[in-house]
């Protein structure tokens, strides 16, 4: 669903996101997303009210900005439920190194401000919801692995899929993104699809 901005948000939002790609181990304050939108504090407070919403709100337009709904669509009108995953997985797999700068920076905030992890928490459910349609689509087709309740493959493909199993195997491995892909594909099929 888009949402829509006006002049002003946009402005703030595109600055609290430029914040948050050059200075992903220091903690993004609004007085720092007003300064650097050319704005006043209070002007930064009046369409944001808590720094939780501005951070998710931030998310949420960079989702928009790279075309998410578009990235999603093969996935949501795959055929089966094995199309459907595979796609989502190309979708969410390629993505991750187009928005690696905010996820980095959230990251880096989580273990010690609320804020930054309630938007990281909303951000979760968002992928989490994606891997609940497959699952359940896997489900009602007969193929899920009988070893996984719904809920437990849900929690097991959401962590093969995860920022930190992307950040271990590209960036530390240097498992170039392709292989990643393929190889992710993989494992989620052998582990959630019964043939």
């Amino acid at each position: 669903m888009s949402i829509k901005y006006n002049e002003t948000q946009k402005r703030i939002l595109t600055a609290a996101w430029s914040l948050l790609e050059t200075s992903p181990h220091k903690g993004v304050r609004m007085s720092d997303i007003a300064k650097e939108a050319g704005l006043s504090r209070q002007a930064v407070y009046l369409h944001f009210p808590k720094r939780a919403e501005l951070l998710k709100a931030t998310t949420r337009f960079v989702d928009q900005q790279k075309d998410i709904e578009q990235r999603l669509a093969p996935s949501r009108s795959a055929q089966n439920g094995e199309a459907r995953m595979e796609a989502f997985i190309e979708a969410w797999g390629n993505y991750i190194p187009e928005i690696y700068g905010v996820i980095h920076a959230m990251l880096s905030m989580v273990d010690t401000d609320e804020e930054a992890r309630e938007a990281w928490a909303d951000r979760m459910e968002a992928l989490r919801e994606g891997c609940d349609a497959v699952v359940a689509q896997l489900e009602a087709e007969g193929r899920l692995n009988s070893a996984f309740p719904p809920e437990k493959a849900c929690d097991f493909f959401l962590s093969l899929i995860s920022v930190h199993s992307w950040e271990y195997l590209v960036k530390q491995c240097s498992w170039p993104q392709e292989m990643y892909i393929k190889h992710i594909t993989c494992t989620v099929r052998s582990a959630l699809i019964l043939d």
